[in-house]
């Protein structure tokens, strides 16, 4: 199985506890200057920290967070997970969410996002879980993101939150290499 490569200045690691403060912080400019997540922003902390959550990473360049990513298993009511299900036949408890991904502004362009959702992918790898995501359509760099990386475009999504709904693309993550 290849491993996911960190880029030079950027830690990726398992999110600890102490790490939430600093994370929600980040969060925080991030709905700022790109108006990511659309929810959640009153309760960052919790926001970062989802029922069903498997497992969230942070990126740090220079001992400080700068990038956050989580997932967790999917419901039967989410998009994304509907569509690769009906797609692939997959059994659903087999399906994870890539959610909670963000790196601040300072520090995009070091490659934190690639390193973070390259971990959140190998540990559902590990796990036997295949990953699937909603997209705002309005975060073009993040999808660009997805699709260099190699995720495939299941098609198109309405999310739906509180107070209201934003057109949105699902993806999937790319199928799993096994030997050298």
């Amino acid at each position: 199985m290849n491993q996911p490569t960190t880029p030079p200045g950027v830690l990726v690691r398992v999110r600890r506890d102490d790490d939430l403060a600093e994370a929600a912080a980040g969060l925080a400019v991030v709905h700022v200057t790109d108006g990511y997540p659309v929810e959640g922003v009153s309760d960052p902390v919790g926001w970062l920290s989802p029922p069903r959550m498997v497992g969230a990473w942070v990126a740090e360049v220079d001992g400080r967070v700068v990038g956050h990513v989580a997932f967790g298993r999917g419901g039967a009511g989410e998009v994304a997970v509907r569509m690769w299900v009906e797609r692939s036949g997959s059994d659903p408890g087999q399906v994870g969410v890539l959610a909670r991904f963000f790196v601040v502004p300072e520090a995009r362009g070091l490659a934190a996002g690639t390193a973070l959702v390259e971990a959140a992918t190998a540990d559902a790898r590990a796990r036997g879980v295949r990953l699937v995501l909603d997209v705002l359509t309005k975060d073009a760099a993040a999808i660009r993101l997805y699709r260099r990386l190699g995720w495939t475009e299941l098609g198109p999504a309405v999310h739906r939150f509180a107070s209201g709904e934003v057109d949105a693309l699902c993806f999937v993550s790319p199928e799993g290499r096994t030997g050298p």
